[in-house]
Parts: structure tokens; C-alpha cells; sequence
């Protein structure tokens, strides 16, 4: 899939090692994150490492991919931008990546996906029951890692995680209602989407300043902040599961189409009007009345993506994730930072909006 080049910005993605900063992230909370799973009673202690990539399907140990680690590096970034150290937002970026791989796990049940980060899902090769048990677990860690400092700011900083995670949840049912729709307006789309993904984003780049003591109007910025950001970073994920390619995104190819989700390429271009709309919007309701769906061919599923694309629902999603990291990276303007910290907060919008995976 092209990439979706940012505007121009102050700081840009080649001025800041951006690789580090994720590798930070991913080092300084993977020994806690393991720690913390550590807690769990088996199997699924195990079912929870096989998750992460720490271990294969038959226990072995394994290096597998863990993820982009965004929300880890987002929340040591955040501690720093409110004057602390970056090591004060580690348990705010393991509570956020507990929450997440707990959303990620029902997910995966829920949309009957089989392969996540180029490997079966737990449900897969779990069951549907360690999946639930498992994410339900991760969950409630999450609170332990943050409620155990015995904190006024840990405190805080729980209270936005749990906001953030009834949101996500929120936006999960949304998603899964609107697939047994015909139509979905745009703004539906928009506001699911925010629930879903920016919200636990947005509470990952607010966690690590609450943790280091800063006040709700910081807070609140940085949260604003992450909240576009994880607009645009789900704009790409929905342009990523129509276009991307298998071998880099670690799914099947055409899965939104397969799930029959209403990602924002398909709302807009359903939106848009003129023959490729309506062309499409015919065949999207002929396909939810469809008991061969499942069996429908690579050519059927290319067609259907051909036509979002003409209709212009692939450049309308483009557009929408550069105009939402634009405001994004506006809302950093309104707190006092390190220079510094202020670029690598820029280069990670712009990693979000040109990644491939």
C-alpha cells in the first residue's frame, strides 16, 4: 500500500530515530509486562506469552513480533513532556499495553481472525475460553501495575485508564453493530473509530505525565493530542486491511471485506454518490444477504475493493488520516515541553500516518 505522507511539520520522522524510541519503549516495559504476566495462574500464564511472542505453540521460547510498541514509547514520551523521567511512565505504558493486548485477544475472537503478527490467534490455538480468560486477566492487571504504587497520581492515571478502556469497549460494540448495517454515516464511523482506538491512544500519551505529576489541563492536551492521533493512526489500519499487503500486516488479504466491516474507505466511498457509490452499495447489500459469502473468491473481493477506490472512499481515508495528524500535532503547541521531546512526539505522529503494517 503507498504510504500516506504527512504535511509538512516542525520535526519530521527523518530527524528523529523513531526506531529507538520504540525500541525504548518495548525495552524498558517488556521486563514489567513480563513480570506482571508472571502473576497469572497457567495455562494462562503460557496462553498469555504465546500471545506476546514470547513463546511459540508448543512452549518453546520464541522472538516473535510483539507489536509496533507505539502506546509504550507514546507514554514514556508523555512522562517526559511533564518534566520526568521517562522510566516514571513505565507503569502507565505496561497498564496501556496490557489493555490493549486484552482488546486484541477478544478481537480476534469476536472477528474470527486466525492470524495476528504473522501467527495463528489464541483462540486458534487456544480455544475461544483461554482467549476470554486471558484477555479478562490482562484487564484486570492492568489496575494492579497502576493501583500498587500506592500513589495520589497513580490514582489519576487509573481512573483514565479505565475511561479510556469502557471507551474502547464502547467502540468494539459499535464496530460489530455496524457490520449488520446497510448504511453507516461517516461521522458514525468517525466517532466508533475514536472509541475504539484513539481513546486507549490518547490515554497512553496523557498516563506517563499524570504519573509524573502533571496537572489535568496538560493531561487533557496530550490526551487531546493522542485522541487525532489514534484517528489517524485507525485510518491507516483501515486503508491497511482493504489494500495491505499479507506479508507485511500479518492478515489475510481484502480482511476488512471479508469481515464485511465499515471501515471508513467503505462509509466514505458508500457516501461519495456517482455510479461507483451506488454500484457498491448494491453489492455490499446483496453480499450481507449472501450464504456463500465466505466462499467468494480472491477476483470478487479485488472487485469490491476496486470499486471503494473508484468511488473515492481510498483517497477520501488518506486524506482524513493527514488532516487528523495535522490536528494532532497542533494540540502540542499548548504545552511547555523540552524541544526535543516536542520532535519525537512530531516524528511518532508521522510514523503512525506512513507505516505499512
Amino acid at each position: 500500500m503507498p504510504t500516506v505522507p504527512p504535511a509538512s511539520t516542525a520535526a519530521s520522522a527523518t530527524e528523529v530515530d523513531v526506531t529507538a524510541l520504540l525500541e525504548r519503549g518495548r525495552t524498558l516495559a517488556t521486563p514489567v509486562l513480563r513480570a506482571a504476566v508472571d502473576r497469572l495462574a497457567p495455562p494462562m500464564d503460557t496462553v498469555a506469552a504465546y500471545h506476546f511472542g514470547w513463546i511459540d505453540a508448543a512452549g518453546n521460547p520464541a522472538d516473535g513480533d510483539g507489536g509496533k510498541a507505539v502506546r509504550p514509547a507514546l507514554a514514556l514520551l508523555s512522562a517526559q513532556a511533564a518534566g520526568a523521567a521517562p522510566e516514571v511512565g513505565v507503569p502507565g505504558a505496561v497498564a496501556v499495553e496490557l489493555v490493549h493486548n486484552f482488546s486484541l485477544l477478544h478481537d480476534d475472537l469476536m472477528d474470527g481472525d486466525e492470524q495476528r503478527r504473522h501467527r495463528d490467534t489464541v483462540w486458534k490455538v487456544h480455544g475461544p475460553a483461554q482467549a476470554i480468560l486471558v484477555g479478562d486477566a490482562l484487564f484486570a492487571l492492568a489496575g494492579e501495575v497502576l493501583l500498587e504504587l500506592g500513589t495520589v497520581e497513580a490514582g489519576r492515571a487509573a481512573r483514565r485508564l479505565t475511561s479510556a478502556t469502557r471507551a474502547l469497549i464502547d467502540g468494539q460494540a459499535q464496530d460489530i453493530s455496524y457490520e449488520h448495517r446497510d448504511r453507516v454515516s461517516v461521522e458514525e464511523c468517525l466517532e466508533m473509530e475514536g472509541n475504539k482506538t484513539g481513546a486507549l491512544l490518547a490515554c497512553a500519551c496523557s498516563i506517563g505525565a499524570v504519573l509524573g505529576g502533571a496537572d489535568d489541563e496538560v493531561a487533557d492536551t496530550l490526551e487531546t493530542y493522542g485522541h487525532h492521533l489514534g484517528l489517524a493512526f485507525q485510518a491507516v489500519d483501515d486503508l491497511l486491511g482493504i489494500w495491505g499487503d499479507p506479508d507485511a500486516t500479518g492478515k489475510q488479504a481484502w480482511s476488512d471485506l471479508r469481515q464485511r466491516k465499515k471501515s471508513l474507505p467503505v462509509v466514505a466511498a458508500l457516501a461519495a454518490g456517482g455510479p461507483a457509490s451506488e454500484r457498491l452499495g448494491r453489492i455490499l447489500a446483496e453480499d450481507a444477504k449472501s450464504s456463500d459469502f465466505e466462499n467468494f473468491s480472491e477476483e470478487e473481493f479485488a472487485a469490491r475493493a476496486a470499486l471503494i477506490e473508484e468511488a473515492g472512499g481510498r483517497e477520501w481515508t488518506a486524506g482524513e488520516a493527514r488532516r487528523q495528524h495535522e490536528v494532532a500535532v497542533r494540540a502540542l503547541d499548548s504545552v511547555r515541553m523540552p524541544d526535543q521531546v516536542r520532535a519525537q512526539l512530531v516524528a511518532l505522529a508521522d510514523f503512525v500516518v506512513v507505516r505499512k503494517r
